[in-house]
């Protein structure tokens, strides 16, 4: 059976069942579209290989280290929230005609494994394995990891190590070029490392305290000298409640906050209430889980950077004042 009827079906049951119904029939055929020849362009028309990665921050570091050799996409798309995401047919399409899947791992994307599983023998590497990660402390997380390792520099040069790695195996005669492209990506990192350590750097004691919706700075707090306060956990969390309303206003009046965040795949409504309650200002929307288009502020990992790095300086200076 064509791929494009199988789909067709699959959106027809897409749109009657209920989301429990929708997973079950994405996993179940999975495995008959990836025995179907598609009418779109895989590496036998290409000319190179395919690699999935599960949302745009991974694939921007996958494309820097692939350079021009292999044909890299993200399953979930700019502006897309990437915690509970739900997989379309035209995922598992793509899915099936990949030759490597990058994830992140720690949790982060649980539905990337509902139709990847089944969908053969395509290799996967996950960029967080061999890191220690830091553990989410409160709510029903506690205890579990942070995924949103590549928030610092210094980890996202671990991703790369692994990217460059997992393309070498995938591709043995691109190795000098993933090697060379990985060693030129690093020194950015390095030399990005360097400047938002100088930047969080002017930022007065008093006011080393980071107040967003999501528990998602954990790393760069940890490895820049600052604190951390959110709404929730992880975004898949992110149901308010008048107990952490309460509690993440109180801290921001206790410690002085003059600006509090959130980030740009949710809604900045609770913390815009936050700020109006605790007098802090709401001082602009970070990008974590997603890339801005291509147009906008954060188009790579390394603008998403300095995009927030920006907000957090200016915003928490001393009378939170734009400078």
């Amino acid at each position: 059976m064509d791929a494009s009827v199988v789909l067709q079906r699959i959106k027809g049951l897409v749109r009657a069942a209920s989301p429990r119904v929708v997973n079950l029939a994405l996993v179940a055929t999975l495995g008959l579209v990836a025995g179907c020849r598609t009418s779109e362009p895989t590496r036998e028309v290409a000319g190179r290989p395919v690699v999935l990665t599960t949302f745009t921050v991974l694939a921007d570091l996958a494309r820097n280290v692939a350079g021009d050799r292999l044909d890299v996409r993200s399953i979930v798309k700019e502006g897309a929230e990437i915690h509970g995401y739900q997989p379309t047919p035209s995922d598992i399409q793509r899915a099936s005609g990949a030759d490597l899947v990058v994830e992140n791992g720690l949790g982060l994307e649980l539905w990337a494994r509902r139709f990847t599983a089944a969908a053969g023998d395509i290799p996967t590497v996950t960029l967080s394995d061999g890191m220690e990660p830091l553990l989410i402390t409160e709510d029903a997380y506690a205890g579990k990891p942070n995924p949103h390792a590549w928030m610092s520099p210094k980890r996202a040069m671990a991703y790369v190590d692994r990217l460059e790695q997992a393309f070498i195996a995938l591709d043995p005669d691109g190795a000098d070029v993933y090697a060379a492209n990985a060693a030129d990506y690093r020194t950015q990192l390095e030399q990005l490392d360097q400047e938002l350590r100088e930047d969080l750097a002017s930022i007065p004691k008093e006011h080393r305290i980071l107040v967003s919706c999501e528990g998602a700075f954990s790393y760069l707090a940890n490895d820049y000298g600052l604190e951390e306060a959110y709404l929730w956990p992880v975004n898949a969390e992110s149901q308010i409640t008048p107990k952490r309303m309460a509690r993440l206003i109180e801290t921001v009046r206790e410690r002085g906050v003059p600006s509090i965040f959130c980030e740009s795949t949710v809604s900045d409504k609770a913390q815009r209430e936050v700020a109006a309650a605790s007098g802090a200002r709401f001082a602009g929307t970070f990008y974590v889980d997603s890339l801005s288009k291509s147009d906008g502020p954060a188009a790579t990992l390394l603008d998403l950077q300095r995009h927030n790095v920006k907000l957090i300086r200016q915003g928490l200076a001393s009378d939170g004042s734009q400078s």
